[in-house]
């Protein structure tokens, strides 16, 4: 997996799938090795929220910094202030799963001090089988809303197109067709493409990005 920067905020529309692969992404830097923590900030969606794996991240050794328990299932603004432990403790890698519309990134504002000196990347989880990402120039005015609410630029794109297990190769090439344009047009790389492991397998060579196979950690079977 490529080296981004030490603080990574995952984000994207609701149903980019964007906690799954927050979920996963962490994972992958733990077992390379890493000393990797992942805070939950998102206080938009009740559902799919990376805090559900805390049990099993931390026997993975992973750090899960997500609302006490008894505010674990509120939608509420309500973020631990162990989050700023993690902005200034050098030695973790860091995952936020931010909520996915700019009432969500507004959460990153608090910490806009840290996150202005640069130590971050941003990624955009985009799934281009939704309706409100669907174009271009939608992921365009999605992205550009994020940056106005976060205050912070955008860093790269991640093409997560699917139709969860009924994910086909043409979602993703016709994903990455959208994505591609968003790039060009925000200046912006596709840094990852993200598929089930069976679809990441058929990704043909020469695209823009890692293909970077994902497991299905968030739903379960007979969702």
């Amino acid at each position: 997996m490529q080296e981004d920067k030490r603080i990574r905020i995952i984000t994207g529309h609701y149903g980019s799938g964007k906690t799954e692969f927050a979920v996963n992404y962490t994972i992958k830097l733990s077992e390379e090795g890493k000393k990797v923590a992942i805070a939950d900030m998102d206080i938009v969606n009740p559902y799919f929220r990376s805090r559900e794996k805390k049990a099993y991240m931390e026997k993975l050794g992973i750090r899960v910094v997500a609302p006490l328990e008894g505010a674990a299932n509120a939608d509420i603004p309500a973020l631990p202030a162990e989050i700023y432990a993690l902005m200034q403790d050098s030695s973790y890698d860091v995952v936020l799963d931010v909520g996915g519309d700019a009432v969500g990134a507004k959460a990153l504002g608090r910490y806009f001090d840290y996150l202005s000196r640069g130590g971050y990347d941003m990624l955009i989880v985009v799934n281009a089988n939704r309706p409100n990402t669907g174009s271009p120039e939608s992921v365009v005015r999605y992205i550009e809303e994020i940056e106005r609410a976060a205050r912070i630029p955008a860093t790269g794109l991640i093409n997560n197109t699917h139709m969860l297990r009924e994910t086909t190769l043409d979602d993703v090439l016709r994903g990455q067709e959208v994505v591609e344009e968003v790039s060009r047009v925000k200046n912006l790389p596709v840094k990852y493409i993200s598929a089930v492991e069976s679809v990441a397998a058929q990704i043909p060579k020469g695209l823009q990005g890692e293909v970077f196979p994902i497991k299905m950690y968030m739903r379960p079977e007979w969702l």
